[in-house]
């Protein structure tokens, strides 16, 4: 079914690859790894490389991530991450990429209704890209991989974010990269909005059932 812009009354957003631009700051971050072994690569292309790499195991990843979090061990996870990224000095504080167009978006999009974000992510990675570009006032609930006691590809943060709101979830609009996105979101009701500015292909969103696919987050204020 099309998209219908009539019935959306309030957006969810994920973050990475949808408001962050994460995508292309992990490609930049393998290929600058794997530049000491560049000549390997075909063409020395190691940034070629890392982004396919990349783009081919967002999938499994993501279906990995959801296994984790169905047996309550994406915590430990987590924390293992985290430690990690510290000690390669990539700590919550570490600079972020916006998507280009982003701000202008959300700016114009939360004088008209509510938003809120719906991520994956731990809190502080969350917080710390909102609040690195002042984009936290734009939204008026946030919920991050434990604000439920299930994340995404559940519906459970979709469906308290719409609470949080005041909505039912059939009157938001989930606006995701991924097919965890858009799996959240049919599985609680919303619409849901594919962005081709992350991790995910056109294929497959539409294979998970996005209602509509837009090349960019920022596109979205126009097409509302």
């Amino acid at each position: 079914m099309p998209l219908d812009p009539r019935r959306v009354r309030a957006i969810l957003f994920d973050v990475d690859g949808t408001l962050s631009d994460t995508d292309d700051l992990w490609t930049e971050r393998l290929a600058g790894w794997f530049q000491p072994v560049h000549r390997v690569f075909p063409r020395g292309d190691a940034h070629a490389f890392a982004r396919r790499l990349l783009m081919g195991l967002e999938t499994p990843a993501n279906s990995a991530f959801a296994l984790l979090d169905w047996v309550e061990l994406d915590g430990p996870a987590m924390r293992l991450l985290d430690w990690f990224t510290r000690h390669r000095g990539n700590t919550p504080s570490a600079k972020y990429w916006i998507i280009p167009g982003v701000v202008e978006m959300l700016a114009n999009l939360s004088a008209r209704l509510p938003l809120a974000v719906v991520s994956a992510r731990d809190e502080a990675a969350t917080l710390g890209f909102l609040d690195q570009f002042d984009l936290r006032c734009y939204f008026k609930a946030i919920a991050t991989t434990h604000t439920c006691r299930h994340t995404k590809p559940f519906p459970q943060p979709v469906l308290w974010a719409a609470g949080e709101l005041g909505m039912h979830p059939e009157d938001c609009l989930m606006v995701g990269d991924t097919t965890v996105d858009i799996r959240a979101g049919r599985a609680a009701g919303a619409q849901t909005l594919g962005v081709l500015c992350g991790f995910g292909t056109q294929r497959e969103l539409r294979r998970a059932g996005a209602d509509q696919i837009i090349a960019t987050t920022a596109a979205l204020a126009t097409l509302l």
